[in-house]
């Protein structure tokens, strides 16, 4: 009953219900007492955070996470933020437990800007991924209105000052793909202003006509995910994504 709790599956007298119901399994069997530890049904550990393993739910299999830490490949028409205004939220596109568990974005991605999102429960690691402190660098593929130039790339590395803040920003990184792409480049940043993105090619005499995220910190956009699934993230993804920000 606790864990189904902390998991995001409802109240506690709705997870007992989960339970009574024959709807959550363990290996396959059935638990059938709400009030059963879970160190007597997992190898290591009473706490969520110690456990290895996973609840079957519904016939869904669902990992035990202290903290969650998913990644979506977020799709056009949708907006990051827990009360939209324009566009449904991609919290729609969560499953009811994690939505229940308090997921949130970690930054946020335009409406029309697509790619990688990763959303999690765990305040820390949200920090550490959007404050400009850690420099989690964010690469993003764009696509401009005109041909880039080297020169735009010099001015990016050097840094740009935006039209609202006199401190110039500075890519990390800029690419450009080959010359059968000439408008399109890659383009790494290590903070995440408002429409920074958009800013900065704009601040250089061009213009963003796609943008999609590719990588964000340690991980990249994984190729298998379609426009609008998302995943849990694999035990060592998260490892070395949180030891790249000094949380191990």
């Amino acid at each position: 009953e606790d864990a189904l709790h902390r998991q995001g599956f409802g109240s506690r007298r709705e997870c007992r219900g989960l339970v009574f119901n024959g709807r959550v399994r363990v290996g396959g069997v059935a638990v059938d007492d709400p009030e059963r530890p879970l160190t007597e049904l997992f190898p290591i550990g009473s706490e969520v955070a110690r456990v290895e393993g996973s609840l079957e739910v519904d016939g869904r299999e669902w990992p035990l996470r202290e903290h969650a830490v998913v990644m979506l490949n977020k799709p056009r028409g949708y907006e990051c933020s827990l009360k939209p205004r324009h566009h449904p939220s991609v919290m729609s596109l969560l499953p009811t437990p994690l939505r229940l568990r308090g997921l949130q974005p970690i930054g946020r991605l335009d409406e029309d800007t697509t790619g990688l999102l990763l959303l999690t429960d765990d305040g820390e690691l949200n920090h550490r991924l959007t404050s400009p402190k850690w420099h989690a660098p964010k690469l993003y593929r764009v696509q401009c209105r005109h041909p880039w130039t080297a020169e735009a790339t010099t001015k990016l590395l050097a840094g740009v000052v935006l039209d609202d803040d006199p401190q110039a920003v500075q890519a990390l990184a800029v690419q450009p793909l080959s010359e059968a792409q000439p408008h399109t480049v890659l383009l790494t940043i290590g903070e995440g202003r408002y429409h920074q993105v958009k800013r900065m090619v704009a601040a250089v005499g061009n213009r963003v006509d796609g943008l999609q995220r590719v990588r964000m910190g340690t991980l990249n956009l994984d190729p298998g995910l379609a426009a609008g699934q998302w995943r849990w993230l694999q035990p060592e993804e998260e490892s070395a994504l949180r030891a790249s920000l000094a949380l191990d």
